[in-house]
């Protein structure tokens, strides 16, 4: 499948369902958490309602006439100061498995370097990804990204170590 077949969109309010179910089969794949459904639906809701938080976008196929999504991508932001400008955050990215090494995930991100580097306000684009998810880590630095300097460290209140269920 080539890229060009692939089209990107905004998500709406529409693709609720489907952007549970990618992060609940994401968060199951990738750090074996099982996330509790109402939350996660009430979560996906209350971001796609606030644009000020970041923003959603989905990769359809262009000849599939059900429009069914195959990938997304959530972008939110981060202020720096030493630059005066916004890191975009690139968070929640699923692609549907058969799709996987497709191209998908890289017409996404192309979206989104493009769309970053018409804004002046944008300073760069971050991702973080699961220490053991190699696959992604590979597919991350084939399309540019390279690891930082930085660690994140973490106190999570809601989804701690305890969540994790192995």
């Amino acid at each position: 499948m080539a890229s060009e077949s692939i089209q990107i969109r905004p998500a709406t309010r529409d693709d609720t369902d489907t952007i549970v179910e990618f992060n609940r089969a994401m968060a199951l794949e990738t750090e074996n958490r099982r996330l509790d459904l109402p939350t996660l639906r009430q979560g996906i809701r209350a971001f796609l309602e606030s644009p000020g938080y970041g923003s959603y976008i989905v990769a359809e196929l262009s000849e599939d006439k059900s429009r069914k999504p195959i990938g997304q991508l959530m972008m939110t932001y981060e202020w720096s100061d030493w630059r005066n400008g916004v890191f975009w955050w690139i968070q929640s990215v699923y692609v549907a498995p058969e799709r996987r090494g497709r191209g998908v995930f890289r017409a996404m991100y192309k979206h989104i370097l493009a769309k970053a580097k018409t804004d002046p306000k944008v300073c760069g684009i971050r991702l973080y990804v699961e220490r053991e998810n190699r696959s992604a880590q590979t597919v991350y630095q084939r399309v540019g990204l390279a690891p930082s300097v930085y660690t994140v460290f973490e106190q999570d209140f809601i989804l701690g170590p305890e969540a994790i269920q192995k």
